[in-house]
């Protein structure tokens, strides 16, 4: 990571805002300095230019004039940036500003060099000049000269300058919704994507390359979900066509003379068929089973389900009041509920079957047991097809590592989510919530 991304803030959107906002600013800000410049120099020109023709001609009038009556003419030839004044003026320091040295040679000049110009600063808070020189009776005449600065900002400037800004605003932030957006929704639709489900394709509109990589995104939606049809399809046509063969064998078994030999080959050949069921099964509720959603009521659903193992001798016990109805697939949901029963049985002895609302107003479904568990680094993985945690579980248990499997893709199947995790005190949770 370069240190200007460490410096950025973490959001794309947050980048841009910055990076075109403060491109805006900084040309904004030079426009301003080039304005505030040329008003400086032009009334830089205008007030020397001014003092040139003005002060030439008011020396000429002042210098012809008897002495008696200078004063009279002294304010009428003043302007608002110098006036006359009859005599030496005030004290000053000598100027070695090349500004002010410039103002001495443009009254020189306006004088014809007739009378030699000191141009002196006046101490004080601003810049205050005189320019003293002596007409040709020998009286002095001193130019009080005030120099102004850039002309006045008007009142109404700083509303028109909040305004900009505040249009600079959002304009960035438009562009920069219009430049996110598109991330946003293809964020959106990759964290959402459930080839088993399918959803709306992406909007393929907008710019260009906008509507070419929702066109690329929807392709490449499309070819993960024929790859896992296809990968199911295989399964499902392995899983089918394995039957005949076993059934074959089967027979030839019954017929052949009890030994050892064949009760081995009797039980070989019962663990594939139960792997062979276990992948149709699979197969079967990738692709959903089609039955029709129905409205349950939990309370009889959750005793049959707990009767059922109760009459053939089974330790499994119902938790808590159940109560209320809920609109699902029974069917699915009976095998999804009898997975984790039995696997609860196969590795504890006993389940307990509970069910709780959700904050959200959905309906949860519990089976616990007291079981060894699953160490937690391998409770995702546990879900996942052929998987089996040899290393938590009794491989003399059996087992083909489908059942969760068949348990999550027949959930996705009814708008539910399966989730494991450890029960305290030892023990696992398996539950499936449901909207």
């Amino acid at each position: 990571m370069t240190g200007l991304s460490r410096v950025l803030p973490g959001t794309l959107r947050t980048r841009i805002f910055l990076i075109l906002f403060g491109g805006l600013i900084a040309a904004y800000g030079l426009s301003f300095t080039v304005l505030y410049l040329e008003r400086y120099m032009s009334a830089k020109a205008v007030m020397l230019g001014t003092l040139e023709s003005d002060v030439a001609t008011s020396i000429a009038i002042l210098d012809r004039l008897p002495a008696s009556e200078r004063a009279e003419f002294v304010d009428p030839l003043s302007r608002g940036n110098y006036r006359f004044m009859l005599g030496k003026g005030l004290p000053g320091v000598a100027s070695t500003s090349p500004r002010n040295a410039e103002i001495a040679a443009r009254i020189e000049e306006a004088a014809g060099h007739r009378f030699p110009v000191t141009v002196e600063v006046i101490p004080g808070d601003s810049l205050h000049l005189q320019a003293h020189l002596t007409l040709s009776d020998g009286s002095p005449l001193t130019i009080d000269i005030v120099p102004r600065g850039v002309m006045p900002v008007a009142d109404w400037l700083p509303y028109v300058f909040a305004a900009q800004m505040g249009l600079l605003v959002l304009c960035v932030l438009y562009a920069v919704r219009q430049a996110t957006r598109p991330l946003e929704s293809l964020a959106a639709a990759a964290d959402s994507l459930d080839p088993n489900q399918p959803g709306p394709p992406l909007r393929e509109e907008g710019p260009s390359e906008v509507a070419h990589a929702a066109a690329a995104f929807n392709a490449m939606r499309g070819r993960i979900a024929h790859y896992l049809e296809e990968r199911v399809q295989i399964l499902a046509a392995i899983s089918h066509d394995l039957q005949t063969p076993i059934t074959r064998m089967r027979l030839r078994a019954d017929m052949a003379d009890d030994t050892p030999e064949r009760d081995k080959l009797v039980h070989d050949l019962a663990e594939i068929e139960r792997l062979v069921q276990d992948g149709i099964a699979y197969a079967r509720s990738a692709h959903g089973s089609g039955e029709k959603p129905s409205r349950i009521d939990l309370s009889s659903f959750i005793d049959s389900i707990a009767y059922d193992y109760q009459d053939t001798g089974k330790a499994v016990q119902v938790v808590g009041a159940v109560f209320g109805t809920v609109a699902t697939r029974p069917h699915a949901l009976r095998r999804i509920l009898t997975n984790f029963v039995d696997n609860a049985l196969k590795y504890a002895g006993s389940a307990e079957i509970a069910v709780v609302r959700a904050e959200g107003g959905g309906t949860i479904i519990t089976v616990l047991d007291r079981g060894p568990g699953i160490p937690d680094d391998k409770l995702e993985a546990a879900m996942q097809p052929f998987f089996r945690l040899e290393g938590s579980r009794n491989r003399e248990t059996g087992g083909t590592g489908l059942g969760l499997a068949i348990a999550q893709q027949l959930a996705t199947s009814i708008g539910g989510a399966v989730r494991l995790y450890n029960r305290p005190g030892g023990g696992l949770v398996a539950e499936i919530a449901l909207p």
